[in-house]
């Protein structure tokens, strides 16, 4: 009988144990953009960032556009960053359409 309590109990803590391992891997890709590389962690809360088609952002003298919203984000905003797979990619707060940029990955020129 102790065998088998034994047992049980060592089975629930590894059952406990591999959904606290798959559920942290799912966590961690969320960071992740559909290229690989990782959103920084100030940039994106696992919802925050996603890829935008070039249509979706403008490029003028002083920034950048976002076009959905009309927010600029200047030129010398820390929020503006390189991306590392040339693609566009916006972070806004919840993930939203109309909300307020947390940051924007632009293709470094020349890329």
């Amino acid at each position: 009988m102790f065998c088998s309590s034994l047992s049980t109990a060592a089975l629930r803590a590894a059952g406990a144990a591999s959904l606290i391992l798959v559920s942290a891997s799912v966590a961690a890709s969320a960071h992740d953009a559909p290229t690989g590389w990782k959103y920084p962690y100030a940039c994106c809360s696992g919802i925050d960032c996603r890829p935008v088609s070039k249509k979706q952002i403008s490029e003028r003298p002083d920034g950048f556009v976002i076009n959905n919203t009309g927010e600029v984000i200047a030129s010398s905003d820390t929020r503006l960053r390189d991306s590392p797979d040339g693609e566009y990619h916006w972070c806004s707060v919840a993930g939203e359409e109309k909300s307020r940029t947390i940051c924007l990955f632009v293709p470094p020129r020349g890329f």
